[in-house]
């Protein structure tokens, strides 16, 4: 069964691609993608014709990548 999460839409922070690279995101635009399509990375929405991601979802992203490092896990480019 498809599960939904509900979220308040006043607490929705939507990124776009300045926002990934504010953030130390400063892979390629293909690079995203291709992380976006081997689960690499979260996938954006489309709320018009540009790409944007949750907040929530790539702070969660960032979190994890630093919770590999720490951990002494494997190379989490």
């Amino acid at each position: 069964m498809n599960q939904t999460k509900v979220i308040e839409a006043s607490t929705v922070r939507l990124l776009g691609w300045d926002d990934l690279r504010a953030k130390g995101i400063k892979d390629s635009k293909p690079t995203i993608y291709r992380k976006v399509k081997d689960g690499r990375f979260p996938r954006p929405i489309y709320p018009g014709k540009s790409p944007a991601w949750v907040e929530a979802e790539v702070d969660a992203h960032l979190l994890s990548l630093i919770a590999q490092r720490d951990a002494g896990g494997a190379d989490v480019r």
